[in-house]
């Protein structure tokens, strides 16, 4: 029997930080895929997890600064290939790095990452995701032990081993996560990276040369302090998933936890941070 779901139509404006907001909301609730529109986003949930009160909480739908509008209907299967095929383009980051689908033809990019179509974060199409494969491209990670936090599809991670870095722990709280970035890291012939289901809670005992967190701002903010207890001396962390008016506050956090900025990349307002720790 197949799974029966519901597909919330949302319309957006201002389309890419409200869609972008959304979607981190959404995805608090049993809300399991996302695809992007012409005109904001489509969101899917299972039947069984939904209720009439779903959205009732969800703060973006009552903030002034943002008109948001939606329909939903109800759908007797969704078959995910064909929607990603219709919807997701390859990327190329920098000339080096090449983030396809399946059913993408292979280029001759350095890098070659293979994410199979099933809706987490992390596919290359989001600023973040683009600007810590940018910095990952520019470091010397061979034989760094390294963490990949909030690993959404585990692209981060796929991408730290094709540069050398092992071993490599990939840890996301959201199942749907877990069970995709597994499925990706064989699709890549990984042999390094273990995922595990989880937060920061399981960082305790564990030391890294280096970690990637490309997270939102309050768990950053909330965890750093684990982050950098886990991050051996002179090692380094990435840190991804804010804007430039966070830089202040999380700068502040880094400081009061031992950890020393480098250097920083911006795109469309999102920004990636790279810092070291003494």
């Amino acid at each position: 029997m197949s799974n029966i779901y519901l597909g919330y139509h949302f319309n957006i404006e201002p389309k890419e930080l409200g869609s972008e907001i959304l979607v981190a909301e959404l995805g608090e609730l049993p809300f399991e895929s996302f695809i992007e529109t012409e005109f904001g986003l489509t969101a899917y949930i299972q039947k069984q997890f939904w209720t009439e009160s779903i959205l009732e909480d969800i703060y973006i739908l009552n903030s002034p600064e943002f008109t948001i509008s939606y329909t939903f209907e109800e759908i007797e299967q969704v078959n995910w290939n064909e929607e990603w095929e219709k919807n997701f383009n390859p990327i190329d980051v920098d000339g080096k790095c090449h983030v396809r689908a399946p059913f993408h033809p292979k280029t001759d990019a350095e890098f070659d990452i293979v994410i199979e179509p099933k809706m987490s974060f992390g596919t290359g199409h989001h600023e973040t995701t683009h600007m810590m494969i940018q910095h990952l491209l520019t470091m010397e990670v061979a034989g760094l032990k390294t963490l990949d936090m909030g690993c959404g599809t585990a692209i981060l991670a796929i991408l730290a081993e094709m540069k050398g870095a092992n071993p490599i722990d990939a840890i996301d709280i959201d199942n749907w996560c877990y069970l995709n970035s597994i499925e990706n890291a064989q699709r890549n012939k990984c042999t390094k990276i273990s995922v595990y289901e989880g937060d920061a809670t399981l960082l305790v005992n564990k030391q890294y040369d280096l970690i990637i967190a490309n997270i939102n701002r309050n768990i950053l903010l909330s965890d750093m302090k684990s982050y950098a207890k886990s991050l051996l001396p002179k090692g380094t962390i990435l840190l991804s998933g804010f804007y430039e008016e966070d830089i202040a506050t999380i700068n502040t956090s880094c400081t009061e936890n031992g950890l020393v900025f480098q250097n920083k990349l911006s795109r469309n307002n999102w920004v990636a941070l790279k810092y070291h720790k003494v």
